[in-house]
């Protein structure tokens, strides 16, 4: 089995060099001759033929703001794949950007501690009326108020069309034109720095978009059918020309943490990034950007197979790669506790209170255990990992956007439940994280929206629909008629937030309650954090109700909650500070329906 790599030596994109010239570049390994075109009076000039498939010209006869386009031997004219901005959208010609004529206005920015972090993630055309950049800027002084600290971009690479989640883009080192400019987007992370906001980025590295990725005319190299994945052919990490595909993602995650200031990246679904060479890319990015770092960087997977390997501390002088995991099995365990749901795969968590316990103590609910619905063993154990090594929430894009109608928990459980699960994960140890909204428990859907041109507009609509021929309420082809068109501009528009209603005094008592729950984490948990250095220990006190302790130091952190519409009695309780408690506990200690308790025992 070949893996060999190509000579890697160059940078993807433009760059302006101290003569005044700007060099472009183009890995084209399939193309004899490849020609740069300049979009202002459609001049041509010829790229120069190097090693290992390069072609470069290095020409003074364009400045920053000047459009081009690369044309291939049958003329075909394509985007640079690491165009800095694409003003026309993925199919037109690319914009040369200066980030070195950027001036920065966050120089004592360092970052900050991980153990600090109340993450908010939000999708930039959907988080206000305005769907921008400069927009979202009107917003973080509330978010800092609010006690977040984090504010966590979904995916901002260029997409088709004027709306997408993210996850479909096809030129990963520009920001989507439908959001703003590049210098908007610093706009908004000098904004969040002067306010003591981090801001981290989700990246996509397993896959390209349908729409608008030229890659395979010119150099397809960058997929491999060796491994398949849900969108086809694998990116190339392990094959032949390897090198430069593994080097091209690498620099962009550089590129997003330098030459924007971001302080961390959160990869999507590496599970989906097939890599079988001796070191995985994984390791390689992550040890790239820790060499590369002059300040705090945190990197955060998302990995359905829950592998610990990456999660772990620093040896020996060495930095761990990576920083935290998003938690779906805490996630899993508190939905299925409090809507009772046993589709797919909440059903091997519906009433297992040993998994609830499991995922807020360890962190992983399956630790090598055999997963039915995958079929196979999930997981490594996690138990020895600090719990800010996991991100835990009750809601993300994911988990609302996947469900048919995009229904957030706000309309699938009571309000008591709900409060009860967000008094859980406010406060635990592992790192929290809200969705857009839910700080004042918003009722907006978040459904899936794309737009794509008519070629693919209704293969997505079948598909959509089809995704969910499986379950028992869509049987009917009527019902599954229902389902949101993700093509619609309405659907859309349902997403967007409605901050109008934030000011209603039902939302804002909500949203009063996170402020002071996460000015409890602020003063009573993230001092304990520091000193938890693994898993905490669980007992099951009842159906749906246990028991977690923490060693903080000379301390104890205990979790007593009661996540069930039923009155639980099995909890040993002790004298100790009380930092939050939500709910009612009876005169025998037994904790009432949907009652927290947190404890802090000397």
């Amino acid at each position: 089995m070949s893996m060999a790599r190509t000579a890697v030596s160059r940078p993807h994109g433009p760059e302006f060099c101290a003569d005044g010239k700007v060099r472009f570049r183009l890995w084209a390994p399939t193309a004899d001759r490849v020609a740069l075109q300049l979009a202002d009076d459609g001049r041509r000039l010829d790229m120069q033929s190097c090693d290992d498939g390069w072609h470069e010209l290095a020409t003074g006869q364009v400045e920053e703001g000047s459009r081009y386009s690369f044309v291939l031997p049958d003329g075909m004219r394509v985007p640079d794949p690491a165009s800095r901005f694409q003003p026309e959208d993925v199919h037109g010609p690319s914009e040369l950007v200066n980030h070195k004529g950027w001036v920065w206005n966050d120089p004592q920015w360092k970052g900050r501690p991980w153990d600090d972090a109340v993450i908010y993630e939000l999708h930039v055309g959907a988080f206000t009326r305005a769907g921008t950049f400069r927009a979202a800027i009107e917003k973080l002084d509330y978010l800092a108020e609010t006690g977040i600290t984090a504010i966590e971009l979904m995916p901002v690479a260029d997409f088709p069309g004027t709306r997408n989640w993210g996850y479909d883009g096809v030129l990963p080192f520009a920001p989507d034109s439908s959001y703003g400019r590049p210098e908007e987007l610093k706009g908004l992370i000098e904004a969040a720095h002067s306010r003591g906001l981090m801001v981290i980025l989700d990246v996509v590295y397993n896959h390209f978009g349908p729409d608008g990725n030229y890659l395979s005319l010119y150099a397809p190299q960058f997929f491999t059918k060796r491994h398949q994945t849900p969108w086809g052919p694998a990116i190339n990490f392990d094959d032949d020309g390897c090198g430069e595909v593994r080097e091209f993602f690498i620099q962009n995650a550089l590129y997003w943490l330098n030459d924007f200031h971001f302080d961390g990246l959160r990869l999507d679904a590496v599970h989906a990034i097939v890599d079988d060479s001796p070191r995985h890319i994984l390791e390689e990015l992550a040890e790239r950007v820790h060499q590369d770092a002059q300040r705090e960087v945190h990197l955060i997977l998302e990995n359905e197979n829950n592998q610990a390997r990456y999660l772990e501390p620093p040896v020996d002088g060495r930095r761990g790669w990576y920083t935290a995991q998003w938690n779906d099995d805490m996630h899993h365990v508190l939905h299925t506790a409090l809507t009772g749901e046993r589709k797919g795969y909440y059903a091997e968590y519906t009433g297992d209170t040993e998994k609830l316990g499991r995922a807020l103590a360890e962190g992983f609910a399956f630790q090598g255990e055999v997963m039915a619905y995958r079929g196979n063993g999930r997981g490594e154990p996690s138990a020895h990992l600090a719990p800010a090594a996991f991100v835990a929430f009750l809601q993300n894009h994911d988990q609302i956007g996947n469900r048919a109608f995009g229904e957030r928990i706000s309309v699938l459980a009571p309000p008591e439940a709900v409060r009860a699960a967000a008094a859980v994960y406010s406060l635990l140890p592992q790192i929290p994280m809200l969705f857009m909204g839910e700080e004042w428990n918003a009722t907006e859907p978040f459904p899936f929206f794309c737009d794509f041109g008519a070629d693919l507009a209704e293969a997505v609509r079948k598909g959509r629909r089809e995704e969910f021929a499986r379950f028992p309420e869509f049987q009917d082809p009527k019902q599954r008629e229902k389902i949101p068109d993700p093509q619609a501009e309405e659907t859309f528009q349902s997403a967007k937030l409605r901050w109008d209603r934030a000011r209603e005094p039902d939302r804002a008592a909500w949203r009063e309650w996170r402020r002071n729950i996460l000015a409890a984490r602020r003063e009573h948990i993230i001092p304990l954090i520091r000193k938890i250095v693994r898993g905490g220990q669980y007992k099951v006190a009842g159906t749906q109700a246990v028991e977690v302790r923490w060693q903080a130091g000379d301390r104890e952190l205990v979790l007593s909650a009661n996540l069930s519409a039923a009155v639980a009695g099995g909890f040993r309780l002790e004298a100790g500070r009380t930092i939050w408690q939500e709910g009612a506990i009876g005169e025998s200690g037994a904790l009432q329906p949907w009652t927290v308790l947190w404890q802090q025992i000397a």
